[in-house]
């Protein structure tokens, strides 16, 4: 219960910060009905959670670290992908570094996407930077760091094929959600998070 408490406390600061619940549920790697929860949470809590908090965070403080699960996750998204690939596309927030650090390591451009719910409140879409490269008509890999539900990946997989792009194939660091593909495009995990 106490661990309860503190996602609690953390989950409020964030709100007091003006953080949106996608954004808190990203912060804290939960899903946004976890974090809806938390911040309107009854007083007794009568039902455990089915969600669970990722931290990675000893990953994410080193850059050494941090490149070397890039590699890691390269390596898994190769074996996957028989073709050329255009542009990485990293997903904003966490899937940023991640995605920039895969980009270089096989050698190709970098984009970022950036979820609807993290556009200014009321956005019906997401959208891609338009300070990195173009992602239309090109062979992709999105990168991301956790897949909680599932929703964000299927967002970015919807706004590539929208511009006509070819998703090659999906990498998170971690799954929780046990997703093997969407739409026919391989998702692959150097972690998954699976319920006994």
């Amino acid at each position: 219960m106490e661990h309860i408490k503190d996602f609690i406390e953390k989950a409020t600061a964030l709100r007091e910060k003006g953080l949106s619940v996608g954004q808190i549920a990203d912060e804290l790697n939960i899903s946004k009905e976890t974090a809806t929860w938390l911040l309107t949470r009854p007083e007794r809590v009568e039902t455990p959670l089915k969600d669970i908090s990722v931290n990675w965070s000893a990953i994410g403080k080193s850059a050494l670290r941090l490149s070397l699960i890039a590699s890691a996750l390269s390596d898994l998204l190769m074996e996957v992908v028989d073709e050329e690939v255009d542009v990485v596309v990293g997903i904003s927030l966490s899937g940023v570094p991640l995605g920039a650090l895969v980009a270089e390591d096989i050698g190709c451009d970098f984009s970022i996407y950036i979820p609807k719910k993290q556009v200014e409140k009321g956005g019906e879409i997401g959208a891609f930077s338009r300070n990195f490269s173009e992602v239309e008509g090109r062979k992709c890999l999105i990168v991301d760091d956790v897949i909680t539900s599932g929703t964000t990946i299927t967002e970015t997989t919807n706004a590539l094929i929208n511009l006509k792009a070819k998703p090659l194939a999906i990498g998170v660091m971690i799954d929780k959600e046990d997703i093997k593909e969407i739409y026919g495009i391989p998702v692959v995990s150097l972690l998954k998070v699976t319920p006994l």
